[in-house]
């Protein structure tokens, strides 16, 4: 909600080639508590004044000689940039009020004035302008907050897979039927993984170590978060290739099971003599 006080500190300019007219209104919005109040019986001012001071409201005179309101809409239909122009029409001529509203201004009030009906119109008209400002300022607030949370994010995902890529050999998604989703590394020549209309496959040639492989598996299968696992896959030389990963399992918000993710690292050069001679 728009406070009083908040209406009354609004910024509001007058444009009248009269300066009865001028001083009319200045008094008139005086009285009623209004404190920041500027005026011009210059309708070319009105642009550079506009571009300084960002009024919250400008009260318009139509008929002015050299320029007359509907131009002065125009130059301002091109600064305000967020489509609000805030003009509150004068008018004597019951005609120009469509045509006013057409190019732009908000309201119109009739001369000769009733002050009571034009402090009602400026009232109203400050509320909705100041409203309308506020949710412009918190939108471009909640922007920025979106988009430095979003650097955050792509920021905070860019170390994870340096890190990645420094503690392991590959990175890998599957969704819940098995399938990687996603690869990143030399996995297709360790794994021996073929690719079947865009989805990429466990290889199924038969050269896992069948025990190892039961053990991924079932953990695959329980949905169980597994770390440092080790199996062995034959090369086409007879030798053992062997492998470890560690993977989590991905729910989304509601709980539903969503596949897996995980790293794996070539470990063939690194195993103990001791694990060699085990297996």
């Amino acid at each position: 909600m728009i406070s009083e006080q908040a209406i009354l500190n609004a910024a509001i300019l007058i444009v009248d080639d009269n300066p009865a007219n001028v001083m009319l209104l200045s008094e008139m919005l005086s009285n009623v508590g209004y404190t920041r109040v500027a005026s011009t019986t210059d309708p070319y001012a009105v642009f550079d004044l506009h571009r300084k001071n960002c009024y919250d409201l400008i009260l318009l005179d139509l008929l002015m000689p050299g320029m007359d309101g509907f131009r002065v809409m125009e130059g301002l239909q091109e600064m305000e940039t967020h489509g609000y122009i805030p003009v509150l029409v004068i008018t004597a001529q019951a005609a120009h009020e469509q045509r006013a509203l057409t190019a732009g201004a908000k309201d119109f009030v009739s001369k000769p004035f009733d002050l009571l009906e034009i402090q009602t119109r400026i009232h109203n008209m400050l509320e909705v302008r100041l409203l309308y400002t506020e949710i412009r300022n918190y939108n471009q607030e909640l922007e920025q907050i979106v988009a430095e949370r979003t650097r955050a994010l792509l920021e905070s995902e860019a170390r994870f897979r340096r890190l990645t890529e420094l503690s392991s050999d590959w990175y890998w998604e599957q969704d819940e039927k098995g399938c990687f989703t996603q690869v990143n590394g030399p996995v297709f020549e360790m794994l021996g993984i073929t690719v079947d209309d865009a989805m990429v496959k466990f290889d199924q040639s038969g050269r896992w170590n069948p025990a190892d492989r039961e053990l991924l598996l079932a953990n695959l299968a329980a949905r169980r978060p597994f770390l440092d696992l080790i199996y062995r896959r034959e090369n086409s030389d007879g030798s053992w290739r062997y492998l470890m990963v560690s993977g989590e399992p991905i729910f989304d918000t509601s709980g539903r099971f969503r596949g897996y993710r995980g790293i794996g690292k070539d470990v063939t050069e690194t195993m103990s003599a001791n694990y060699l001679k085990r297996v």
